[in-house]
């Protein structure tokens, strides 16, 4: 006879699975929903992420995280439309770089950037030793249920919540590429008007062309083409987006070179391109009795600060705490138990909310007076010391 189920968590994604894990280590029994289109769809997931401190900690307590494919970020060169630019590494490396003590390479990565497909896979490998939890294929009867499947969420309105949408009129373009010359693990970013473009390293953690043979010899796939390989995050106009997504792949490429100046040498398609529809969102209510809402499933972000998925790690990791410390007499779906988890995520989300729309905003209007006053902005804040260095740490998850 199959036991009843503590926790039905809808959506096999990073975050649904992510916890899953997390709730079977309470000794829960919890059933993972999966539809097969999802996990299709997640097979050719062209996506990279982002993943701060606090996210990879969670990743490593579920046994999850793919150290021979994440490839450290140790700083990140952001570029304004006028000569404005910004520096970040991390605070003690970029204190020393000041000093001219050492190289900003020498501290901490920032963050890590990983593919969808690397953190899936390393999920589910997790997922095969866990007895506590059951995979489904239809959702079934629970104590406490949790809706984590995406800002597409069929069971939202089951719930009867309401999804308040404000779109930003612009699609990501995403894609994987092989550039000229080595990105040294730096995350790059350009603002331009109305198009943010971000070149995420990728390759695994890499560090010099000596150790990339050895490298890829005990992992291969890491080290991918010695630092070459890049995850391409392309924010331009609707109209504009389906215009790049139409090029031929060399007249594609040719814009990449023109929009980074040459950074990185001459920059190659290795893979298909994907867009979609950018929005900020968010659920008018993210819990009740006996369900809740995490992840895209709650609250969407630009994604010009890379901070999605782990704003959706933070709420798995957060009901979980909330659920732990809850008193002996109180169920799981206990609506005021999940009021807990709702205060304490929110306010969190709408900062980022705030920040990301409002830089969006920001680099959105053409004309020389703005263009004048953000890479002002820009100018100055690269210079700011220890504000800059406090954002970094946020960034890197508050370590």
């Amino acid at each position: 006879m199959t036991l009843p189920l503590d926790v039905c968590v809808r959506g096999g994604g990073i975050v649904g699975r992510t916890l899953a894990l997390l709730l079977a280590q309470e000794r829960l029994r919890v059933g993972l929903v999966e539809s097969p289109e999802a996990v299709s769809a997640a097979q050719t997931d062209l996506r990279a992420y982002a993943i701060n401190a606090s996210s990879r900690a969670l990743l490593d307590r579920v046994r999850s995280w793919p150290e021979a494919l994440a490839t450290p970020v140790q700083s990140m060169a952001v570029y304004g439309d006028a000569g404005g630019e910004v520096r970040f590494a991390d605070t003690a490396a970029g204190a020393r770089q000041e000093a001219g003590a050492g190289p900003a390479h020498s501290g901490r990565p920032l963050a890590w950037i990983a593919q969808a497909t690397d953190l899936l896979g390393a999920l589910d490998q997790a997922l095969h030793y866990q007895p506590q939890i059951e995979r489904l294929a239809v959702p079934q009867t629970a104590t406490l249920t949790v809706v984590c499947e995406g800002k597409a969420s069929a069971s939202r309105a089951e719930f009867g919540v309401d999804w308040r949408v404000q779109p930003y009129y612009q699609h990501a373009i995403a894609a994987q590429l092989r550039a000229e010359r080595p990105h040294d693990q730096v995350a790059r970013q350009w603002f331009r008007p109305g198009e943010i473009l971000a070149l995420l390293p990728m390759g695994g953690p890499v560090t010099s062309l000596m150790g990339a043979a050895e490298d890829r010899a005990h992992h291969p796939g890491a080290g991918a083409a010695a630092g070459h390989a890049l995850a391409l995050v392309w924010s331009v106009p609707a109209e504009r987006a389906a215009e790049l997504a139409a090029l031929p792949a060399q007249a594609f490429e040719d814009l990449l070179h023109e929009a980074t100046g040459g950074t990185l040498g001459r920059i190659n398609l290795t893979s298909e391109r994907a867009r979609w529809p950018l929005q900020r969102a968010e659920a008018s209510r993210w819990c009740g009795p006996g369900w809740a809402l995490a992840g895209d499933a709650a609250h969407t972000v630009h994604p010009l600060a890379g901070q999605g998925l782990n704003l959706g790690l933070a709420d798995a990791n957060t009901l979980v705490q909330v659920l732990r410390a809850r008193e002996y007499w109180r169920k799981l779906g206990d609506e005021k138990l999940l009021r807990r988890y709702e205060r304490a995520r929110k306010g969190e989300v709408a900062a980022l909310q705030w920040t990301t729309g409002g830089l969006q905003w920001l680099f959105a209007p053409p004309g020389p007076a703005w263009r004048f006053v953000r890479n002002w902005g820009m100018r100055g804040f690269d210079h700011s010391g220890p504000l800059k260095h406090w954002i970094a740490r946020q960034a890197a998850g508050g370590l």
